[in-house]
């Protein structure tokens, strides 16, 4: 008789026949792998530094600034020891400010002061850091970090160089840089007193009055002190306020509100020497 082959059998066979396609399937894909992988990437030319330096200088000159700061990226990654290198670091700086990439400007300023701490270049990066700052700036109903962050910088550039060709351009930015801040302040402040949180606002218009007395907001914080103190009943505090106000700026419209204000309470602005503002007085 022939052999009677079962369904169990049969399960089986074609179980095993199962597997070993599978296993020639996958040897079948391996191979593949390695006859058609993806193609190595291609090796970067290494071209000469002096060759890049130039064409670094060309492009700028063509203010090409995005492909200059590439061929610079290519110089320092290609020939990190190169001669070129501290002047290709100042080139990336300003490159990547004038295509408004200030945040990396910003960071290619601080990789070249701490590379070189004694260059003759140091003000002229500071001041192109300060200016990437600056060029950041935004509305006073904003955060204001980076207005200080000008400012600092600018500082800097004040403090260690003034005699430099970007004192000047420094000091009157951060002129800019205060009244933001002060404005910041003050439109904190407003918000304060409009909602009778009156020592919240005071707080504000103090900072004002004591920080920034060079801010175009100096003599409304000043007003604003003498209208929320009175609200609280502080009247020598609002008197102090307003005579403060008045020595400095007799002619300013916001003294004349001032003295008006303290003129229903039936008093006059009068500098009180136990008052925290008398020593804003000037001489």
């Amino acid at each position: 008789m022939g052999q009677v082959v079962t369904i169990s059998q049969h399960a089986s066979v074609s179980g095993r026949f199962a597997r070993i396609l599978a296993m020639g399937a996958l040897v079948v894909f391996l191979a593949g792998c390695n006859l058609f992988g993806q193609p190595k990437i291609k090796e970067e030319a290494i071209i000469p530094p002096d060759t890049l330096y130039q064409q670094a200088l060309d492009e700028m000159d063509k203010q090409r600034y995005v492909t200059a700061v590439a061929t610079l990226e290519k110089l320092e990654r290609q020939h990190p020891f190169s001669e070129f290198n501290e002047k290709a670091k100042l080139m990336e700086v300003y490159a990547n400010y004038r295509i408004g990439k200030f945040e990396e400007a910003i960071l290619a300023a601080d990789r070249y002061m701490a590379l070189y701490p004694s260059s003759k270049e140091t003000p002229y990066v500071l001041y192109l850091k300060g200016n990437s700052y600056f060029g950041q700036i935004k509305d006073i109903t904003r955060d204001q970090q980076i207005s200080k962050d000008a400012i600092e910088t600018y500082s800097l550039i004040i403090s260690n160089y003034p005699d430099s060709e970007y004192a000047k351009d420094a000091r009157d930015k951060m002129v800019i840089g205060v009244d933001q801040i002060a404005g910041k302040e003050m439109s904190v402040g407003r918000y304060y007193l409009g909602n009778g949180n009156y020592p919240a606002a005071i707080n504000r218009f103090r900072v004002v009055a004591e920080q920034y007395q060079t801010s175009t907001h100096i003599e409304e914080a000043l007003y604003r002190l003498t209208e929320a103190n009175l609200a609280l009943g502080l009247v020598s505090e609002a008197q102090t306020a307003a005579a403060v106000l008045g020595h400095n700026y007799p002619q300013s419209s916001w003294y004349k509100q001032a003295f008006d204000l303290l003129a229903k309470q039936g008093v006059t602005p009068q500098m009180n020497a136990g008052s925290s503002l008398a020593q804003l007085k000037k001489g």
